[in-house]
């Protein structure tokens, strides 16, 4: 099977029920491909964050936003959440063994934005005049 037939397959398998959602490849790239969980999970490459010091780091992100995308990272086992026993307890996230083993295939994603992001941004700029 060619690889197009395979991510075909993969993105458009249902299991034994015609619900879309439990596609495996889009329950997993519901939380990985959105915009927070990349810069989330390539922040935490560099090393262990406490949760202001994350926020501060990414900048633009509401407290809201974190906390929900940490939740969900952590669900997903990518994220590990440590508790620090000081008043007020201080809370720190690092990748988990996944969330590590994600590093390749996102670097391989970030290799692709960076080289093809000047024919993209033409592009879109040739659909705009076009539009």
């Amino acid at each position: 099977m060619s690889y197009s037939d395979r991510l075909i397959a993969a993105t458009t398998a249902q299991g034994e029920t015609s619900d879309p959602s439990q596609c495996p490849v889009r329950n997993v790239l519901d939380h990985l491909a959105a915009k927070w969980s990349v810069l989330i999970i390539s922040t935490l490459a560099r090393r262990p964050y406490r949760f202001g010091e994350l926020k501060r780091e990414i900048g633009d992100i509401s407290q809201r936003m974190l906390t929900q995308t940490l939740r969900d990272l952590q669900a997903d086992g990518l994220v590990e959440r440590e508790v620090f026993p000081t008043t007020p307890p201080s809370v720190e996230y690092r990748l988990s063994p996944m969330g590590e083993s994600f590093l390749e295939p996102l670097s391989a994603m970030v290799d692709w934005a960076l080289a093809n992001h000047p024919a993209i941004r033409e592009a879109r700029a040739e659909f705009s005049k076009a539009a």
